[in-house]
């Protein structure tokens, strides 16, 4: 697959019919490797051949992102080092400014202010989703053993 120059960024729009179907071609590839470490054979951009070699790691995250890709959704990646405002950090969380706000008032979310502005480290929200989503996990686990022992 080739993508001409003038090519317009996926990270904005949702992906065309042709980017899902490449996409599912190649976690499909990928996926096929991902045992252990992957060699690809890939064309640089004189179309020479270059061996390119994936670590499970690596290929755990592009399989992911393909896969995403492959559904239709839009997908943006997020350096864990970022500095998000608010409006992203509520974005990524999806919830509302306010209530993300109300997160970082009660500091439940570290920030930094930049002049009057609040800055979240995308590393500290991510750890606040992970948590969060944990909580929730055990919650609807105890609410499903409630629901047995009522049976």
């Amino acid at each position: 697959m080739t993508v001409p120059a003038h090519a317009e960024p996926l990270g904005g729009r949702l992906p065309s019919d042709d980017e899902r179907i490449a996409a599912n071609q190649l976690r499909t590839i990928l996926a096929a490797h991902a045992v252990d470490r992957a060699n690809l054979r890939i064309l640089d951009e004189t179309t020479s051949p270059v061996e390119v070699t994936l670590t499970p790691a690596l290929s755990n995250l592009l399989i992911d992102l393909l896969r995403h890709v492959g559904s239709g959704h839009a997908v943006t990646l997020v350096p864990v080092g970022q500095m998000l405002s608010t409006q992203q950090a509520a974005d990524l969380l999806n919830v509302s400014r306010p209530f993300l706000i109300s997160l970082l008032d009660r500091q439940e979310i570290p920030c930094t202010l930049v002049g009057r502005h609040r800055r979240i480290k995308a590393e500290h929200l991510f750890a606040y989703k992970r948590a969060r989503d944990a909580g929730r996990g055990a919650a609807l686990s105890a609410l499903a053993e409630m629901d047995a022992e009522h049976l």
